[in-house]
């Protein structure tokens, strides 16, 4: 048996080992166009013949669709797995063809100017929407380093953008698996004035940190670890999502800079607010984009043995 609080997901990635570095030698013989051209056709085989990927996606598509019938339960699989596959074939094409290959902006020009004026160290939580390995590379141009609470096992077969060719890892990546979880770590990043990047839609290993609130319509277990931290250290929380906006290009908004009161203290409850307000926002978020959200397990499952 399992700990009950053990989630039922791992960071083991969505097809084979060879697919992934087929799609890697296309983008180093065509580019995006050619790798594109086959992704639709095997995105396609995977949609009809494989029942694992009804299984990691209807979770959340039938939370954001909950009308659809069964053609467009179908179509829903396939266009999420498709801007899933265009977002892991855009971050090769980072690492393999350098930064100038991908246009990285932001949606408000204010977003930018609005976080170097922080003038501190400051957690930017993110989600899994978009592509958050261009985000990584764009925060660079803030001049502060930049940390990443980041679990990565050996079921990995997906390469990030930094493991292709000669691109630099612009980002220190910290393991939750350490001793506190890496708490201790980041509060040092943190009274360094770095940048310190956590996701705050995925649970790293079981419910201790976490907290239930309402997404989509259903009670779901999100971390509070960030907020946690920031009232410790008391450092801002900056709320940041990327969409693919083109064929070769990406938007960043920042909808919420957060200033968490200190000393909330250890009482789950006293986080849920500010859980809720992100939970909030990235509805929103799912609402204008929903084949963008790239969390492969059920959430909902509060509940699990």
């Amino acid at each position: 048996m399992t700990d009950k609080n053990n989630l039922k997901w791992d960071s083991k990635s969505i097809g084979s080992k060879f697919g992934h570095n087929f799609f890697y030698f296309m983008v180093k013989l065509g580019g995006r166009r050619l790798a594109y051209f086959f992704l639709y056709f095997i995105v396609f085989y995977y949609t009809l013949f494989f029942p694992s990927i009804r299984d990691k996606t209807d979770p959340y598509l039938l939370k954001r669709f909950p009308d659809s019938g069964l053609i467009k339960r179908i179509c829903n699989r396939y266009l999420l797995i498709l801007y899933l596959g265009k977002a892991l074939i855009d971050r090769a094409l980072l690492g393999i063809s350098g930064p100038k290959s991908i246009r990285i902006s932001f949606g408000n020009p204010n977003d930018m100017a609005k976080i170097k004026s922080l003038n501190t160290g400051f957690i930017i939580l993110m989600s899994h929407v978009g592509c958050w390995q261009l985000v990584m590379s764009a925060l660079s141009g803030l001049k502060k380093p930049v940390n990443l609470l980041m679990l990565r096992n050996n079921q990995d077969i997906d390469k990030h953008y930094f493991e292709h060719g000669t691109a630099k890892n612009t980002f220190k990546i910290i393991n939750p698996e350490q001793f506190l979880g890496g708490t201790i770590e980041m509060l040092n990043v943190l009274k360094n004035d770095e940048i310190l990047c956590i996701m705050g839609d995925r649970i790293f290993k079981d419910k201790e940190f976490c907290v239930k609130v309402n997404f989509l319509g259903k009670d779901a277990l999100f971390p509070l670890s960030a907020y946690k931290i920031a009232s410790i250290a008391q450092k801002p929380v900056v709320i940041l999502y990327s969409r693919k906006s083109g064929p070769d290009s990406y938007t960043l908004n920042i909808p919420i800079i957060k200033h968490i009161p200190p000393k909330l203290g250890k009482k789950k409850e006293n986080y849920k607010p500010y859980v809720q307000e992100f939970v909030t926002s990235l509805e929103s978020f799912i609402q204008e984009n929903p084949y963008q959200f790239f969390n492969f397990y059920d959430m909902w499952e509060t509940d699990q043995e």
